[in-house]
């Protein structure tokens, strides 16, 4: 009887060991569901253009700028490598459609259309706008774009307040190449971010170009997030966790300030 006795409890202390290991594995396993959901588990693939100043561009050849940092940073909090891949902007979208990264960085708003197809990151980046127009023409004002040709990317929110104020559209995929189109005389102008402009000015030649930041009457500023297919909601909610703790510790600042010399992180 005490052999038995001896038995059972080396039975149940057997059962209630294998217990414990399996609620420590579910438990381990809990944080990083969402891996295997993404293109390679062991890695966090990224859309973006590459050729955005100061978001996402290339210096000395090397990838770099804002969403670059936070991309790397992002990875790093969930546990895996960020991997990148420039795409123009005309396929960026419809490359996470098709699976070919897991999220875009690339300074996107949340607009109606765009969520009947994704989900959304809380935002990281509040961007207000700027009219950038040839000098010497009659456009002074936002409502003077109206019937205007302006230059802005299929789908983005700049292109949003450019017909919202009546203006005509000449698709054009990048920035440099819209304010290219301006100074050809092509187009009398084109709307975006205010850092963008920023940059652009810092480094590039802006005679015979006025530019003038847009009020919050004018245009509410654009709430940038990261995008992902509909069905990542895990992924989604880890990103969220890993912005919450980048925003938390101050280094989503940090990487703004670095880039914009300013804190556009916040409203």
């Amino acid at each position: 009887m005490k052999i038995r006795r001896h038995l059972s409890k080396l039975l149940l202390l057997g059962a209630a060991f294998i217990v414990a290991i399996t609620l420590s594995a579910c438990g381990s396993n809990s944080g990083s569901g969402f891996k295997k959901d993404l293109v390679q588990s062991d890695q966090l693939t990224i859309g973006l253009e590459g050729t955005y100043a100061p978001y996402s561009y290339r210096k000395d050849g090397k990838l770099t700028g804002f969403e670059v940092e936070l991309g790397k940073a992002m990875a790093k909090k969930m546990g895996v490598k960020a991997k990148f891949v420039p795409t123009k902007w005309d396929s960026l979208v419809a490359g996470l459609g098709s699976g070919k990264y897991d999220v875009v960085l690339n300074n996107i708003t949340v607009t109606p259309e765009r969520k009947k197809s994704y989900i959304f990151s809380n935002p990281y980046i509040y961007s207000k706008y700027v009219l950038v127009t040839r000098a010497g023409t009659n456009v002074k004002d936002i409502k003077d774009i109206k019937g205007k040709k302006f230059a802005e990317g299929t789908g983005t929110n700049n292109e949003q307040v450019a017909k919202k104020y009546g203006a005509q559209i000449v698709p054009s995929g990048e920035f440099v190449n819209s304010v290219n189109l301006v100074k050809q005389k092509r187009v009398y102008g084109t709307i975006n971010s205010v850092d963008s402009w920023n940059s652009y000015s810092s480094e590039q030649p802006t005679i015979g170009l006025n530019a003038r930041q847009l009020t919050n009457d004018e245009a509410e500023p654009a709430q940038i997030s990261a995008m992902f297919n509909k069905k990542d909601t895990k992924l989604q909610k880890e990103a969220n966790k890993a912005l919450n703790a980048l925003r938390k510790n101050g280094q989503l600042k940090k990487i703004s300030m670095k880039y914009f010399n300013k804190d556009i992180t916040e409203k």
